[in-house]
């Protein structure tokens, strides 16, 4: 398809002006980023596996009842999504301590959690994404008691069917983040999952080896990033022997 105008670029999207009115294009760059920006690389063929990864699982969450912004892929980097208001937050669910809780609280990496725990953190780069209480999200109205009510049962559904997903392709969903939008239909207003669901901000590890096969291989400096992002999609049944240089989108959207 032409290229269009571009709208807004990340660490690791870019969106673009979709073809029709309340669309976007979403393309998937190699670009990777850790620890808000200060490490930079390329993972070779990310953006493809994320894009055919994010593909099939938000297919998969949308079959289950949970509204998404995903429209359908275009090609090997670009999908269609509907055009949203980003909630300026990112939801994080842990389901095991990795990360930033096992520093914060002292809690031996791998650890399972009693419960599953949500966090919220304000998305805001230059402040480094600080963590944010309901209190603050309804005090300074970027989301109101209603919303975090949605966004929540939405996070515990999704939290609920992607483990039982990747548990049946021997993985460990440890801890994930979402992001959420509003849809707009005329005066109607609705939440939807937005942004993708990827290696790139889930942590996942082998069931058997607790191998790690997401961005921590980046993160860490532990080799093979790209074997890792494979390994995921190849278990997903997405990723053809070949590898992803194989893979093909369907026919390019009229």
């Amino acid at each position: 398809m032409s290229r269009r105008r571009q709208i807004y670029e990340g660490k690791a999207k870019v969106l673009f002006e979709g073809p029709e009115p309340g669309t976007l294009v979403q393309y998937f760059k190699d670009d990777a980023t850790a620890f808000n920006n200060q490490k930079k690389g390329t993972i070779t063929g990310k953006g493809v596996l994320n894009n055919r990864i994010s593909e099939y699982l938000m297919t998969k969450l949308g079959e289950i009842g949970v509204q998404t912004h995903f429209v359908r892929r275009l090609n090997m980097r670009e999908q269609l999504v509907r055009e949203v208001e980003i909630i300026p937050l990112e939801v994080v669910v842990r389901n095991v301590a990795a990360g930033s809780l096992a520093k914060r609280l002292g809690i031996a990496e791998g650890t399972q959690l009693p419960r599953s725990i949500v966090e919220y953190y304000y998305k805001n780069d230059s402040l480094c994404d600080p963590m944010v209480s309901e209190e603050h999200i309804t005090a300074f109205g970027w989301a109101a008691t209603q919303d975090l009510d949605e966004i929540m049962a939405m996070t515990l559904r999704v939290n609920d069917f992607l483990t039982g997903l990747f548990l049946g392709i021997g993985i460990r969903l440890v801890d994930f983040k979402l992001e959420f939008g509003r849809l707009w239909n005329n005066e109607e207003m609705r939440i939807v999952l937005a942004d993708e669901i990827s290696p790139d901000n889930c942590r996942l590890w082998d069931i058997k080896t607790n191998e790690k096969l997401d961005k921590d291989r980046f993160r860490l400096d532990l080799g093979k990033v790209e074997e890792a992002y494979q390994e995921v999609a190849r278990r997903l049944g997405i990723l053809p022997e070949g590898g992803p240089t194989d893979l093909k989108g369907p026919k390019t959207m009229q």
